[in-house]
């Protein structure tokens, strides 16, 4: 399926992208465009490839063949610095290596943006203090990251996130560890943020009714170097998912316009 959508120049856009891991072809010839202000959801059953191909876009591996595009010019010749401003990735799982506050996990974020051996302004850490704020973790700003709970610590990587201020967010199942309730919150913050700030977000996810909900586009990975790729309404279909997912998916309309998936 071929994708137009966004005629403005995009944020990010990937060129006749081919893509395997391991021998196993993830996506061939993927060419798709995100323009500011839109999110795009990877869908797809596990071991499709959806970590894979965010760092992928991210730079953390090379692609069998064609181009990623970041900004006006080619992904690969980002100095790293230059590129952790632009792009911000939310990791599946974190691991905390070093003991640490909350408020000084969030201001990592801010590293990209500091000259060598500068130590963060008033203007860093506010930045710090109102993500937690936005993320509800504001009163554990002193506490040991040791000591958080997981939906806790998922909340300060999604703050940490916010503090970096990147171009491009990349979320890899934002949903982990978090009830339903936040995890809509924290998709509606994020919408937000990118909306406000004209940034774009790409999202793997097992929610096929998340991405519904909160992406402009979506990649629906079927296996095989095989794919769908457009708008929200015309990728995610019950054909398609049934497809994707190798058991039958029911789409029920709720709403004129809206509508929610299950599997039979």
């Amino acid at each position: 399926m071929s994708n137009d959508l966004g005629k403005t120049a995009p944020l990010l856009e990937t060129q006749s992208l081919s893509l395997s891991i391991a021998g196993r072809k993830i996506c061939t010839e993927l060419s798709l465009r995100v323009p500011a202000g839109q999110c795009l959801g990877i869908l797809g059953q596990n071991g499709t490839g959806k970590t894979t191909l965010l760092h992928t876009l991210m730079n953390l591996r090379s692609p069998d063949s064609g181009d990623i595009i970041l900004g006006d010019k080619p992904l690969k010749t980002w100095d790293p610095k230059s590129l952790a401003q632009q792009l911000g990735i939310l990791f599946q799982n974190t691991h905390d290596i070093m003991p640490a506050t909350v408020l000084e996990t969030a201001l990592i974020g801010r590293h990209p943006h500091l000259a060598d051996w500068q130590w963060e302004t008033k203007t860093d850490l506010a930045l710090a203090q109102q993500a937690l704020e936005e993320v509800g973790i504001a009163e554990l700003a002193n506490r040991e990251i040791a000591s958080l709970s997981g939906g806790e610590r998922q909340r300060l990587a999604i703050a940490t996130l916010l503090t970096q201020e990147p171009r491009l967010f990349l979320l890899d199942e934002p949903g982990n560890h978090l009830d339903i309730a936040f995890a809509l919150r924290s998709l509606q913050l994020l919408r937000a943020h990118i909306e406000r700030r004209q940034c774009a977000l790409i999202m793997a996810t097992h929610d096929i009714n998340l991405a519904a909900r909160y992406c402009e586009q979506i990649l629906l990975l079927y296996g095989e170097g095989k794919f769908a790729l457009g708008r929200c309404a015309d990728v995610l279909t019950a054909q398609n998912l049934s497809r994707a997912y190798d058991c039958e998916i029911r789409e029920f309309e709720i709403e004129k316009g809206r509508s929610v998936f299950f599997p039979a």
